[in-house]
């Protein structure tokens, strides 16, 4: 018997729930689930052939991002943001990311860069690979660390909890056509101007990082309402 064997259950059920939270996000954005659906429990765990337990957390997860909400007493219904609700968020996030970007440039030291040098490498990797999912991982973790060298608590979970309410928005802009390449481009610029300390730059590289993300989106949903309108 393995040493897996004894304990498999628990990393399987998180992995399983990640799994569907995911794929549920793309059905929502591209129209399978539009706003006002009902998302029924019983037949989304018949058709993942999973028990309900980890659909139930693939829909706190979705929660989370603002995509589903609980009517009481009536089950879970998609909630999908208005695309000017999503272009404000985006617009709060690049301000948020700026600040944190100029703190990040000047309480950083050599071995702060140095673990944002190797988390962007790790982009690069995956952007080598052609693997927008996993693309989309790493650059969660790139901008996480930025929020975290900013040195200032308050405003990481500030940047945290907006950032977790635009993934889904920000993972799906990634699969437009030389996006990828754009953003690890973008994320060079960021990386240098932390490094040598020039806040200014560093805000302004976030600013408009972000702010390309929220217009890539923008031109993402135009043209799934177009596909879908044809």
């Amino acid at each position: 018997m393995t040493p897996n064997t004894h304990h498999p259950d628990p990393a399987d059920g998180r992995s399983r729930a990640d799994r569907i939270a995911a794929l549920l996000e793309e059905q929502i954005l591209t129209g399978r689930f539009p706003p006002g659906t009902r998302l029924d429990e019983a037949s989304l765990a018949e058709e993942h052939k999973v028990s309900r337990t980890p659909i139930r957390e693939a829909f706190q997860r979705l929660a989370l991002s603002g995509l589903v909400e609980h009517a009481p007493r009536r089950g879970i219904f998609v909630r999908q943001a208005t695309a000017v609700e999503i272009m404000e968020m985006f617009e709060v996030m690049a301000e948020l990311e700026a600040v944190c970007g100029r703190l990040a440039a000047l309480r950083s030291r050599e071995a702060d860069v140095e673990k944002l040098r190797a988390a962007n490498l790790l982009c690069h990797a995956a952007l080598e690979a052609g693997d927008a999912d996993a693309y989309y991982a790493e650059n969660g973790t790139f901008h996480h660390l930025i929020y975290a060298l900013s040195g200032n608590r308050f405003l990481e979970q500030e940047a945290s909890r907006l950032h977790r309410r635009l993934k889904p928005y920000r993972r799906m802009q990634l699969y437009l056509r030389g996006r990828l390449a754009q953003s690890m481009e973008e994320h060079e610029t960021i990386v240098a101007a932390i490094s040598a300390g020039d806040a200014a730059e560093a805000a302004e590289q976030l600013r408009r990082h972000v702010a390309v993300q929220g217009e890539k989106f923008h031109h993402l949903l135009t043209q799934l309402r177009l596909d879908g309108a044809g």
